[in-house]
């Protein structure tokens, strides 16, 4: 499963599942980010020296990818081990927060949220959206990928996950006010070694 795939939850056993494996899903992501397409339309699609939040930014790798660049990073995650190893990377300002804690307005040119959602609840899911466009500025970009599926349940970790079919995502975020510009589906193992569908979508606010 691709991406900087963490946490934003206040789910214990989760949160305490990322923190013990943090250094395992860190070599697992280490080299996807390298080559990531969705992420380098992300990129390509921000002002140059935006300022970006990693929602759910796991040990870093996309964050330091969008550092790179020469964008303004903001990551964040539940885990203390996470942000601990996001921290670590050049141009990264990384902090310890829930999904929940997100509350600023008209800050970001960019939200990247790469498999971090899912961990959230489905009653909260529609909260969070719309608290990530009023995040964002006018016009900004938003990055979504999510398992697809239906229900919630947790993995063979331990892990609690929500998953959603691609109508649903999809009306989910032009209720908040999205506008969706693209979309792609792939297949991939997690942390947790099982192969599973995915979905990613990109739009603005």
């Amino acid at each position: 499963m691709p991406g900087s795939r963490s946490l934003l939850v206040s789910d214990p056993e989760t949160i305490r599942i990322y923190d013990d494996r943090a250094s395992d899903y860190a070599a697992l992501t280490e080299d996807h980010n390298a080559a990531d397409p969705a992420l380098e339309a992300f990129v390509a699609a921000l002002p140059p020296g935006g300022r970006v939040l990693d929602l759910g930014c796991g040990p870093g790798t996309s964050a330091a990818r969008m550092a790179q660049t020469g964008l303004t990073v903001v990551a964040v995650d539940a885990s203390g081990e996470m942000v601990a190893l996001a921290a670590r990377h050049p141009g990264v300002t990384a902090r310890q927060a829930r999904f929940d804690e997100i509350d600023e307005t008209a800050a970001y040119d960019g939200i990247w949220a790469n498999f971090s959602l899912l961990h959230a609840p489905q009653a909260e899911f529609p909260g969070h959206l719309a608290h990530l466009f009023r995040a964002l500025k006018p016009g900004g970009i938003f990055h979504i990928a999510l398992k697809l599926g239906t229900g919630e349940g947790r993995d063979s970790l331990g892990r609690f996950y929500s998953y959603y079919q691609e109508d649903a995502l999809e009306h989910l975020l032009q209720q908040a006010g999205f506008t969706i510009t693209a979309r792609s589906f792939g297949a991939g193992p997690g942390l947790s070694g099982k192969v599973e569908d995915w979905i990613a979508m990109r739009a603005h606010a």
